[in-house]
């Protein structure tokens, strides 16, 4: 089965909105969400860079461009392009590569897609656990395809099918408590938006890239209580975005606060854990 958008999602444009950054969220981002969180993404994703000489990358929803000095060591002399819609996540980007001036980078504020970038011109693109339901997934994928030139590699990290199944099952312990069918529902068609290892190779696929490799990594962020994992910047800026992305309640903080409460409630007396499978896709553009 192919995952749908929620019902009533806009999935005929990119709502990069959900990726923007202020100011006070991009140094938070930089400073407790990169390190704890998003290198787990980024690493994956460096290790399986192809290496090659004057590489031109591409990286679409770069928030404050991490891994770009990751990317930048293992391609060496390489020229990186990055885009966000946030401009406060930009400045931050820029001010980080100008401590390394040996590396040509243009970072660019960009509120839609495709972005102002040349067709063709890449041999490398690549996205970050960009917040995105599955009909936006492909359209990244497209404007990846479209600015690889032959034989580029695609590079895409997401959470994958099993990521954040405490929330989902304590989701589903509200709706049960609360007769809600429509929540029930909502919570199903959010648990299958994120992709198997079979799955995000097919869409790979279907998008034109050959030669696709899916890795997955499992791994557990713990939590002291409830309220420390929605007041958590992980949480805040990117599991609970991500969540909300793929999950059409209309009463979502309801559902939310009863999370909170339930977590304090079974995880009294340890840390809470949260599932994280971490994924990473890869595939050559083929050449025409």
């Amino acid at each position: 089965m192919t995952p749908t958008d929620p019902p009533g999602s806009d999935a005929s444009l990119l709502n990069l909105a959900r990726a923007r950054l202020g100011p006070s969220e991009a140094a938070v981002f930089e400073t407790f969400v990169v390190p704890r969180y998003l290198s787990t993404f980024g690493e994956l994703v460096v290790e399986m860079l192809v290496e090659g000489a004057d590489a031109q990358v591409a990286h679409l929803l770069c928030r404050t461009g991490y891994p770009d000095l990751g990317v930048g060591m293992r391609l060496p002399g390489a020229h990186l392009y990055g885009c966000d819609p946030s401009p406060s996540a930009i400045e931050l980007a820029r001010v980080k590569a100008a401590t390394t001036p040996d590396r040509v980078t243009d970072y660019r504020v960009v509120d839609s897609l495709p972005a102002p970038l040349p067709a063709g011109a890449f041999s490398h693109v690549l996205a970050v656990h960009p917040i995105l339901r599955p009909s936006e997934r492909r359209r990244l994928l497209r404007e990846a395809a479209r600015l690889l030139g032959p034989g580029g590699l695609a590079l895409l990290a997401i959470p994958m099918r099993g990521s954040f199944q405490e929330i989902i099952d304590l989701l589903r312990e509200y709706a049960l408590k609360h007769e809600a069918v429509d929540v029930t529902q909502a919570v199903d068609l959010a648990a299958v938006a994120r992709p198997t290892v079979e799955g995000f190779g097919a869409e790979l696929e279907e998008s034109g890239f050959h030669d696709v490799d899916v890795e997955l990594r499992a791994t557990t962020l713990e939590f002291q209580s409830g309220r420390a994992f929605f007041e958590d910047p992980v949480a805040r800026l990117l599991v609970l975005p991500e969540i909300r992305a793929t999950l059409a309640i209309d009463d979502v903080e309801k559902a939310f606060a009863y999370v909170r409460d339930a977590i304090d409630k079974y995880w009294s007396q340890a840390s809470f854990p949260l599932t994280v499978n971490v994924g990473c896709a890869s595939g050559r553009l083929l050449a025409s």
